[in-house]
């Protein structure tokens, strides 16, 4: 089985582009899989949630809303690192998928063989 991690910025697109991104990855994957973040993901919304103002705002709420509603699994962190290092440290070709927008966290991603699941033409998901 799979495992897709959700970073932050992906999590956003369903207010920022109206991209239901849980059908659409239901859509790509023809492997079981299962859903996940990093438990600084958490973090990341609820303070987007209380800092920022307008679509941010509701974006973020929107998000922390879908992760309860399609019971997305926190993994647990020791480390004090921020997102996108966690995300590089637990993501293991073999096992692993991260959805991300973040090109330098891709870029990185790419050298390590990961595979990706990307958003096109603010419209799509798909699997690289």
């Amino acid at each position: 089985m799979k495992h897709i991690i959700l970073d932050t910025n992906f999590l956003l697109i369903p207010a920022q582009f109206k991209v239901d991104i849980f059908s659409e990855i239901q859509k790509i994957m023809e492997e079981p899989y299962e859903l996940c973040i990093v438990d600084k993901t958490l973090e990341e919304l609820d303070k987007l949630k209380k800092s920022a103002s307008g679509r941010d705002k509701q974006a973020a709420g929107l998000a922390l809303q879908l992760i309860k509603a399609k019971e997305v699994r926190s993994l647990k962190t020791e480390k004090n690192l921020n997102t996108d290092k966690l995300i590089l440290e637990l993501a293991k070709p073999a096992d692993f998928i991260v959805a991300t927008q973040d090109m330098a966290l891709k870029d990185v991603l790419k050298r390590k063989n990961v595979q990706l699941i990307v958003l096109r033409q603010k419209k799509y998901l798909k699997l690289i």
